[in-house]
């Protein structure tokens, strides 16, 4: 036996208690764990400097270089020209694409604006780490998914969860049958922000407000409608169910391996009243998706939870995800993994259903332990990201059928084929939207 196996088996108890995985996950993640791809450092632009982006731009730091970085918010801007040592600045994100010394991008924007960057990047040759949702519109996924597949580019979306241990045992054991035949699954989001009215006041001298707009409505400047809490409007987002949704509703397809495709029918609701002149997208809903094969989908938000996934009432329900199979339960969400076989008993466990093996025969999902390593690997294997454009899209989409259920109070029937409401004109309306000029397709 080598010194690293040796070491490596040394380290597995610990990791597994730590962790609260099973001995043998543990192992053999630790096995498939392969060296990062060999190459120049990867040259990365950041578009998008608020707290979000920073964060990636940070996290890519460990495999490359940040040389540039754009922000329409000049002070968003300094501070990331601080942060990066060395990196150049730009306010329009076309310039900074025109820039040869770059490889990829990371776009860390508001969600109205990330179709549009994406697709000018990929146009111009450059790889896309994209924050989620990957899009605003179901409209916007398709025809980013025909750019994507006609650059060839990487596209990954930072759906970072298809990167955890927890996650990805609970897809290869729920894939396998561990819990027999799924017919329900149950996920709880946590409750977005119910707050104004707000006033109008002038826009800061350092901010271009108009670009930020961008393709969504002219309106006089309210500072809650920027930054961080862009995504409590309909204009820009869909509240906690695009936010929270394009993480633990795109777990449900990967687990169920329904991830290229969509439910048949949707029926949501809104369960509190939004405050006029305040955030307009509901911070209270219940939504349910019925698959074609007959699984029921329920979406649910929970104000246990705080809107970035913390706890707040520890009596009260937290935001995860809970499969009910024929033969037991599965409950996962950021760190905790739990199973039993009486689904109206989650304190009554059965640890057994976690700790038995796969066979060396099981079905097996992509592995990666590190979302952004495996958008830099794959930007030099050129191999397709565990999250791709059209994986992407299609988690996108289930928020955004959510959404359009929710705004419009009713059951919808949808062809996850032809992505269409099914002789539904008025729900057809909110497959795309239209574009205020010039920040367009024409733009880009």
């Amino acid at each position: 036996m080598t010194t690293s196996r040796r070491s490596l088996l040394k380290s597995i108890p610990a990791i597994a208690a730590a962790t609260a995985l099973p001995a043998w996950f543990v192992e053999e993640t630790l096995a498939q764990q392969a060296a990062p791809a060999a190459g120049a450092p990867v040259r990365i632009g950041l578009i998008g400097c608020g707290g979000q982006g920073t964060g990636d731009a940070v996290n890519a730091q460990r495999h490359g270089q940040i040389v540039a970085v754009c922000d329409v918010d000049a002070g968003h801007l300094a501070n990331a020209k601080k942060r990066f040592a060395g990196a150049e600045g730009f306010s329009d994100f076309r310039k900074l694409l025109e820039k040869k010394e770059l490889d990829a991008v990371i776009c860390g924007t508001v969600d109205h604006w990330h179709t549009l960057v994406s697709m000018a990047a990929m146009k111009a040759g450059k790889d896309v780490y994209c924050e989620k949702p990957l899009t605003l519109t179901i409209d916007e996924g398709k025809r980013l998914v025909q750019v994507q597949k006609e650059t060839k580019c990487v596209l990954q979306t930072g759906t970072q969860q298809r990167s955890s241990m927890h996650f990805r045992l609970a897809a290869d054991l729920i894939r396998n049958g561990r819990i027999g035949k799924v017919d329900k699954v149950e996920v709880w989001l946590p409750a977005g922000l119910r707050g104004g009215p707000f006033k109008t006041s002038e826009v800061p001298k350092e901010f271009d407000f108009d670009f930020w707009m961008g393709q969504t409505p002219k309106v006089d400047y309210v500072k809650e409608r920027t930054h961080f809490s862009f995504r409590y409007w309909w204009d820009y987002s869909g509240g906690t169910m695009t936010d929270w949704g394009a993480h633990h509703n795109d777990i449900v397809g990967w687990c169920l391996d329904l991830d290229r495709t969509g439910p048949a029918s949707i029926e949501g609701k809104q369960l509190v009243d939004m405050i006029p002149g305040g955030y307009t997208a509901a911070s209270e809903y219940e939504v349910l998706y019925t698959y074609p094969n007959g699984i029921k989908h329920y979406c649910k938000s929970t104000t246990a939870s705080e809107w970035h996934g913390g706890v707040k009432d520890p009596k009260g329900q937290q935001h995860g995800l809970k499969f009910t199979g024929s033969e037991g339960w599965i409950w996962v969400t950021r760190g905790v993994i739990k199973a039993g076989n009486n689904p109206d008993k989650m304190d009554d466990l059965n640890p057994d259903l976690l700790k038995k093996p796969l066979p060396d025969d099981a079905k097996r999902v992509v592995v990666s332990n590190d979302h952004m390593g495996n958008f830099v690997d794959c930007v030099r294997t050129r191999k397709d990201p565990i999250c791709n454009a059209e994986t992407g899209h299609r988690s996108a989409s289930i928020a955004h059928l959510g959404v359009t259920a929710i705004r419009l109070g009713r059951k919808l029937s949808w062809d996850p084929v032809k992505e269409d409401y099914i002789n539904d004109p008025e729900a057809s309306k909110y497959v795309a939207r239209e574009m205020r000029k010039p920040y367009d397709y024409s733009m880009v």
